[in-house]
């Protein structure tokens, strides 16, 4: 979708003087105009990435904090141009600090995070949206950047124009967080609240743990970061009694429903009993997502986690079933020469199922045709098998924040809390030995 800018051009202010501003902002709105009653929306948006892209001169576009194909290719570009393998995902943080590591100056860009709004989420009407932007420079001094914003009465059923207010602070990490004591008056106690930490998990944690406070909502990407620190803190927030939301988790919507299909019919629900073998493949080694799909078919066959280990390009777990069983589920890092944006994507997932009185069930499921070849290996002929192409929606970053602040919720979705739980305990069973 179209980004959306703020009606005017903000004002640049010391941040000492925002919280004044906005007052006098809102004390004599125009007529007409209702100041928005909805949420608040803070937004830790670092984009080192498409800063280093644009200061090395691969992006000709502003910074925007947004995940669009110009990004994607410009990125795409530059792993060539630093001779990274082809298997590195565009938007993934090897790329990032292979760029930062770069010298040159390309002249000065614009950096209009915070300032362009997706349409999908300015539709939601959000009171008030707060963007951290901080920069590669380190040292950079904190601006404040203030800004309203009014939907056209047209598009407001109720009559006149619904408003809110746009703030940016924009600096090193170091000027925002000396200024992170402004929040907790910028965010109206009686709305609910969603912190968004676009950055990696593990980074800037001091940041963080200030931001992530509950009963803040939080919507965090595991993608985005290392498997470990992402896994970890996702995990640690849920059983805390956070309201956590995870982005990855939503991608993997196609996948949990496809394979849910696959076993509507009644003979082959049975099966579902007598799995042996599970084969994940993911694009790469951020394991997260492998993981998270990993976990949600062992909780919902409710198997018990009894070993990990971790090998060369693979991590293999053992898990008892119900009926004593063993189940061998392995996870397997497959480099791609054109993957997908977000590192670590499934590619494909294979189920084994002995039922003990009917043929072998293999039913394996792919993101491409190309990928079920792997995963038709062994004896075909003596095996019902079961082959779907998963419908993969790419959609934006964006466009899955909207769908998360839409749902409105002020809890952790359970399938969630108790599949990121087991996830978290397969990673450390792997790790340690």
């Amino acid at each position: 979708m179209v980004p959306q800018f703020t009606l005017q051009a903000p004002l640049k202010l010391p941040p000492d003087a925002v919280i004044d501003h906005l007052k006098q902002l809102w004390e004599h709105p125009e007529e007409g105009a209702n100041s928005s009653a909805t949420f608040t929306l803070v937004v830790w948006e670092p984009a080192w990435l498409e800063q280093h892209l644009s200061r090395l001169g691969l992006l000709q576009d502003a910074v925007m904090g947004m995940q669009r194909p110009c990004l994607v290719d410009a990125a795409r570009r530059a792993i060539g141009a630093y001779g990274l393998p082809a298997a590195t995902a565009p938007l993934s943080n090897t790329l990032a600090r292979t760029l930062a590591a770069q010298t040159g100056e390309n002249g000065a860009y614009d950096d209009l995070r915070g300032q362009a709004i997706e349409s999908s989420i300015s539709e939601l009407q959000p009171h008030r949206m707060i963007t951290l932007a901080p920069t590669i420079d380190g040292e950079q001094a904190l601006d404040a950047l203030v800004a309203a914003y009014c939907s056209l009465p047209e598009e407001n059923s109720a009559g006149g124009s619904v408003c809110g207010d746009v703030l940016v602070l924009r600096g090193g990490a170091a000027s925002i967080a000396a200024e992170l004591d402004l929040l907790p008056r910028l965010i109206p106690p009686q709305l609910p609240c969603w912190v968004l930490w676009e950055g990696a998990l593990g980074e800037h944690m001091d940041i963080f743990e200030r931001l992530a406070t509950a009963p803040r909502r939080l919507i965090v990407d595991t993608a985005l970061g290392e498997t470990g620190p992402s896994l970890r803190i996702l995990a640690q927030r849920i059983a805390a009694g956070q309201a956590v939301s995870d982005l990855n988790w939503y991608r993997l919507g196609g996948w949990r429903e496809s394979l849910a299909m696959a076993f509507d019919a009644q003979d082959r629900r049975t099966a579902l009993s007598h799995v042996a073998q599970v084969d994940i493949d993911v694009e790469g080694d951020q394991l997260c997502q492998g993981l998270l799909l990993a976990a949600w078919i062992a909780g919902r066959l409710q198997w018990s986690l009894q070993t990990g280990c971790q090998q060369r390009d693979s991590s293999v777990y053992r898990f008892r079933r119900p009926d004593g069983v063993m189940v061998d589920l392995r996870l397997v890092a497959v480099p791609v020469g054109f993957p997908k944006p977000h590192a670590g994507s499934v590619l494909g997932l294979r189920l084994l199922c002995q039922p003990p009185d009917s043929r072998e069930l293999c039913v394996v499921l792919c993101g491409e045709a190309s990928g079920c070849m792997r995963l038709e290996g062994g004896d075909v002929s003596s095996r019902d098998l079961v082959e779907e192409i998963v419908p993969l929606i790419e959609r934006s970053l964006e466009v899955q924040e909207t769908r998360v602040l839409t749902g409105g919720h002020d809890t952790t979705n359970p399938l969630l809390a108790t599949t990121a739980q087991l996830a978290d305990r397969m990673l450390t069973a792997a790790s340690q030995v």
